[in-house]
């Protein structure tokens, strides 16, 4: 990846723009967080109703902590997440009760990752908080697994699409609620 594509990506971030870019198994679409008009966009791009909520990525734990309140978590479950990441494994974790509903949809908590895909990283690194992150596709279709493949599906309909690549996983972050600690999507 270049700097100049990274910064390119930003840009639109920061105006309000819905941009493709790889994570560890699959293309994501991705938006800032904090812009409602931004994620109603990417929502109807997807089909995706707005009470299912959405994944945020993250460069780091503390770019999580806006919205998280981890005061709710079990003693011990704290310790379990923060051991897993980075990596593909999202957590269901209580939000606070500020996190608007176009992030955590009919739910009180919201799903959340450490990215462990180097580019991905770089991108929640360099917009200086975590991105809105959904698998590029609309609902019910197969996920774009490459920005040839996304471009020809839904690129028309993007800002941007960050050249690169997936980390070549088979499946999606395993998904794990963090009040039970049990599995909610596996891997």
């Amino acid at each position: 990846m270049n700097q100049q594509d990274l910064l390119t990506a930003v840009d639109y971030l920061n105006r309000g723009g819905i941009i493709g870019y790889a994570t560890e198994a699959v293309f994501g679409l991705g938006c800032d967080p904090d812009d409602g008009d931004a994620v109603r966009r990417l929502l109807e791009l997807k089909q995706r109703p707005v009470d299912k909520g959405l994944i945020l990525i993250a460069a780091d734990f503390s770019q999580l902590l806006p919205y998280l309140d981890l005061e709710a978590l079990p003693a011990g479950r704290l310790n379990l997440i923060l051991d897993s990441w980075p990596g593909p494994y999202t957590w269901i974790i209580p939000a606070k009760p500020e996190v608007p509903v176009w992030l955590r949809g009919r739910f009180s908590s919201l799903a959340v990752r450490v990215t462990a895909h180097r580019q991905a990283h770089d991108l929640c690194l360099a917009f200086g908080k975590p991105l809105v992150s959904t698998s590029a596709n609309k609902t019910g279709e197969e996920p774009a697994r490459d920005a040839r493949l996304l471009a020809e599906q839904i690129g028309s309909r993007l800002d941007y699409i960050l050249p690169g690549s997936t980390d070549g996983l088979a499946n999606p972050s395993l998904i794990r609620d963090g009040i039970t600690g049990a599995t909610v999507r596996p891997a």
